[in-house]
Parts: C-alpha cells; sequence; structure tokens
C-alpha cells in the first residue's frame, strides 16, 4: 500500500517520461509521430489530446477494474478510449478548427494509437487510482515531449519559424529552404537522430552507474 500510494506512483511517472518514453523508447505512436510534427503547434495539440485521452481511460480502467471481466477487457479499453477520444476531437473542432484540420484523421486514430491500450494493459487494469493517474501523466508529458522537441526542430529548419514566428534569417537558407524537413523523409531523419542521441544519453548513463 505504502508502495501505491508513495515511491511506486511517483516510479511510474519518471518512467513513462523518460526510461519508458513512448516515442524514444518504446517506440509506439509513430503515425502521428511521424505525420504531424512538422510543427511545434501541431505537437503540442496532438500531444494534449493524446494526454487527455490517456489519464482519463486510465482512471476509469483503474477504478472500474474490480467490474471488468478479463475476455472482455480489451473491449472495454477500445470504447472507454474512443469516448475521450470523440470529446477531445469535438473539442478542438469548436475551438480551434484551423489546427482540428490540419491534423485531420489523427485526432480521431488517437482510438487505436497503441501506447493507450498498452497502458490500460500493463498498469490501469491492474493498480489503484494513484498508480494509474501518475503513470498515464508520465506516458502523456512523454509523448508530448517528444513530438515537441521533433516539431521544434522540424519547423525551425523547414521553415525558419517556431510557432509560427520567424526566428531565422533568410539567409540561413541560401537559394533554397529546407523543404525536406516539413515532409515525411525529413520526419524520419530527424526521428532517428533523435531516438540515436536518446540512446547514446541512456546508454552513458547507464555506464556510469555502473
Amino acid at each position: 500500500m505504502a508502495d501505491e500510494n508513495g515511491n511506486g506512483a511517483l516510479q511510474q511517472f519518471k518512467d513513462g517520461v523518460l526510461s519508458d518514453n513512448p516515442v524514444l523508447v518504446q517506440l509506439l505512436g509513430m503515425c502521428p509521430t511521424l505525420a504531424i510534427t512538422n510543427s511545434v503547434e501541431n505537437a503540442l495539440v496532438m500531444g494534449a489530446a493524446a494526454s487527455f485521452v490517456v489519464i482519463c481511460s486510465n482512471m476509469i480502467t483503474s477504478l472500474l477494474r474490480p467490474l471488468i471481466h478479463p475476455h472482455v477487457r480489451i473491449l472495454i479499453f477500445t470504447l472507454t478510449i474512443a469516448t475521450f477520444v470523440t470529446l477531445a476531437d469535438r473539442f478542438l473542432a469548436a475551438n480551434m478548427y484551423k489546427v482540428s484540420k490540419q491534423l485531420g484523421a489523427f485526432i480521431p486514430l488517437i482510438i487505436v494509437n497503441c501506447m493507450i491500450i498498452c497502458r490500460a494493459e500493463v498498469c490501469a487494469i491492474k493498480s489503484g487510482p494513484l498508480k494509474s493517474f501518475c503513470d498515464a501523466c508520465g506516458i502523456g508529458i512523454g509523448f508530448t515531449m517528444a513530438l515537441v522537441i521533433l516539431g521544434v526542430v522540424r519547423e525551425i529548419l523547414g521553415n525558419g519559424t517556431l510557432l509560427n514566428y520567424r526566428i531565422m534569417p533568410e539567409a540561413f537558407y541560401g537559394t533554397h529552404e529546407w523543404v525536406i524537413m516539413v515532409l515525411p523523409p525529413g520526419a524520419f531523419l530527424v526521428l532517428g537522430i533523435v531516438i540515436g542521441v536518446s540512446n547514446f544519453i541512456r546508454q552513458d548513463k547507464a555506464g556510469g552507474a555502473a
């Protein structure tokens, strides 16, 4: 019980942000990661939407876990996630229409994001509300952080802007802008570099700890 209310929940949060980061370590949610990180604004909105869904679905699953029979758990997970995805999608369409149109089908596709179903199966169905909440917060922040890192690099190098404000001089690009950075090949390139740097840092820390 002490672990559930203290160190266990805190460790679950830290793992979600760093050592079990859904994008940089587990390589989950690759479709939106590659598709919408051509700007920081899109990355922030997608991260916020996914975080809202994973937190709410984890909490509902944890609270209802004594009532969920094992053979229907995946169905319950999917219906719960779909409910909160619909709420997020309608909220964005009503209040952030331009960004909602840019993200297109990727908000509804959160329903099938392995990251969210994974947290329900691995943590929420087995843990109390506090641990499930911390787990979801860590995963949501870790996911958003990874998206924003990619968004910052791609938007600055591709458009010379950050949150739509120009920060790079025109002379930086010479005669050609780095259009590839806001296209799919740029997404793969930046993601590979960021994952490589992340792995190097984690291995270096592990070597230092040893």
